[in-house]
């Protein structure tokens, strides 16, 4: 699907919802890169924790609870989070652990147990966003993954992240959250199971999640949910760092926004989660539809005092440039965007956009056996 500016231009592989772009590209990769399973996911590019859509080939859907606790309350190597920050957006566990898989928390209980003896990762990023991420094994009748599939996935991967951005900015409409809506909060336990939740939060994951929205069965919650809880412990235990927040949209379309942190008792010692969920915002959505359009810093300050009715002169003295420069800021930023005015633009990013952000309202979970 071709459009103009922004993620959606020519050369891109939009294709359609987030689950169609996953299909498409695993398709394509099996063909030059053979696995026998494979994990992928929408993420949250501010965060990197997981969203929709999410695709699982040949993995069994008892294993994503575990996933989540190795990936943020264990120490290990080639996390989602160093992918994501590394140069290449991409690894080997082999690489990674310099051949010495046994080092790894991952393989010890989850790979060897099932035969895998490599796994790739990679990050579809844009700029610093990662926009999701893929995750690839091979049993040990395979050779290891070696340079060659890496630049095969590294080179997929830029056409991915576009794909993934370009929906961000679709035209489909969710629900608005309102300041009317209260948040919702809940306590989970050591075990990460939900022992108290207010009536709001109990409305809001069911909305998110679906009538089942607490059982370990339900993918999006024990993928979502569990993960954003994992990194509120490991930011808590200073394993990571910033904050344990997560972006996502429910069947109904609309989008929500998850903050969880540990709380302490007196003695500082670490107690229960605290998880409150909200509708998302306008001003939660709006910075990351900013990313989705790949504008600069400088043109996300333009395009923030346009918002605010600011004239060019005016902008020109706040940001310390020449009302020329600030004329050409907004030339570049009107063709990412595809409008033609300020009123134009300022409709598209804070009115069109103001609940659809990351995935479309169709993206869903989807789990694949076979080759």
């Amino acid at each position: 699907m071709e459009g103009k500016g922004g993620p959606s231009a020519p050369g891109y592989m939009v294709a359609g919802t987030g689950v169609e772009v996953f299909a498409a590209t695993a398709r394509r990769l099996r063909r030059v890169v053979p696995y026998d399973a494979a994990a992928w996911f929408g993420t949250d590019p501010a965060t990197v924790l997981p969203t929709t859509p999410i695709r699982a080939e040949n993995i069994e859907p008892v294993h994503c609870e575990s996933y989540w606790h190795r990936e943020f309350r264990m120490e290990d190597v080639l996390t989602f989070r160093d992918v994501a920050r590394s140069a290449d957006a991409a690894g080997t566990l082999r690489q990674a652990t310099g051949g010495r898989l046994g080092r790894s928390a991952r393989y010890q209980e989850f790979m060897r147990p099932q035969g895998y003896a490599d796994n790739l990762r990679a990050a579809f990023r844009i700029g610093e966003g990662a926009w999701g991420v893929v995750d690839l094994y091979r049993f040990a009748d395979r050779p290891p993954f070696d340079e060659r599939d890496l630049r095969h996935v590294t080179g997929l991967t830029r056409e991915v992240a576009p794909s993934l951005a370009g929906l961000a900015v679709t035209s489909k409409r969710g629900r608005p959250g309102e300041a009317t809506e209260p948040p919702g909060t809940a306590l989970f336990d050591d075990d990460d199971r939900v022992t108290l939740a207010d009536s709001h939060a109990e409305r809001w994951f069911r909305e998110l999640c679906g009538s089942l929205w607490d059982k370990p069965s339900n993918s999006l919650w024990t993928a979502a949910i569990y993960s954003v809880v994992a990194r509120a412990r490991a930011v808590a235990a200073e394993r990571e760092s910033g904050p344990a927040v997560v972006r996502l949209r429910g069947d109904s379309g609309r989008w929500f926004s998850i903050h969880a942190s540990v709380l302490h008792d007196r003695r500082k010692q670490p107690g229960p989660v605290s998880v409150v969920i909200e509708p998302a915002t306008s001003g939660q959505i709006v910075p990351i539809i900013v990313e989705a359009y790949s504008l600069t810093p400088r043109e996300r300050e333009v395009t923030e005092c346009v918002a605010r009715g600011h004239s060019t002169t005016e902008i020109a003295r706040r940001l310390h440039l020449s009302p020329h420069t600030v004329r050409d800021h907004l030339k570049a930023v009107f063709a990412k965007v595809d409008v033609s005015s300020r009123g134009a633009l300022v409709a598209k990013l804070f009115g069109e956009h103001y609940s659809p952000f990351m995935h479309s309202p169709d993206a869903e979970l989807v789990h694949v056996y076979g080759s």
